[in-house]
């Protein structure tokens, strides 16, 4: 099994590589500590743990991923998470990202489409120990409205446009941060802020490669 102090310093070279992108030449050190304590190789199929921290996305099964270490590192640092935050997260997956929220911020609520990837990422988290996550099955395009609002959300699949519910239920002074673009096509990573008097502004960061979000019925998401 690969150190994951290897897959910490790849991070630390993407980050600066890709500075010029993302306005961010280093990451918070909350972000990298949770990198480093959340056990990666828990989260991958048993026939892949010898690659459980090399620096890319592996099959989990269902047809989904789980994602880059350093996208995954850049993605929670985007959303400037506070330890008093209350993070939605749309796609559980294995539950890695989950976990490294976790660490993080206060409370997370993690929406899954897919039910036997939820049970099983549930089943995980909760043996591991992380036990400030809230989960539902269902369709994370509309969110989770109940909870609302949320200090910032993060969307692990790549959705065509951005969700308008999410949109909503993010703070005044939060963020969202989302893949948007074709499914297995051009994709970018969005940067979504809004505003203290509710003004919403978007830019692009990086182009990145995510499944795509599904609704129901395991549909793609369209307008």
């Amino acid at each position: 099994m690969s150190d994951s102090r290897q897959m910490l310093r790849e991070i630390e070279r993407e980050v600066v590589l890709t500075r010029h992108l993302t306005g961010r030449s280093t990451l918070d050190p909350g972000v990298m500590q949770a990198l480093r304590e959340v056990p990666r190789h828990e989260f991958v199929p048993e026939g892949l743990q010898e690659q459980a921290y090399y620096n890319g996305p592996l099959p989990i099964g269902q047809g989904q991923t789980i994602s880059q270490p350093f996208i995954v590192a850049l993605m929670t640092d985007l959303l400037t998470p506070r330890p008093e935050s209350r993070v939605l997260e749309v796609g559980t997956g294995s539950g890695y990202q989950t976990a490294v929220l976790s660490r993080v911020v206060a409370q997370v609520y993690s929406l899954e489409i897919i039910e036997a990837l939820s049970v099983q990422a549930q089943e995980r988290l909760r043996r591991l120990g992380y036990d400030n996550i809230s989960y539902r099955v269902g369709d994370g395009y509309q969110g989770w409205p109940e909870q609302a609002p949320f200090d910032a959300i993060l969307v692990t699949a790549a959705a065509p446009h951005i969700p308008q519910p999410l949109i909503e239920q993010l703070r005044t002074g939060g963020r969202l941060v989302i893949p948007v673009g074709e499914a297995y096509g051009q994709q970018e990573l969005m940067l979504v802020e809004k505003d203290r008097k509710g003004k919403v502004a978007s830019r692009p960061l990086l182009g990145v490669a995510f499944v795509p979000l599904t609704r129901d019925q395991g549909e793609s998401l369209h307008e």
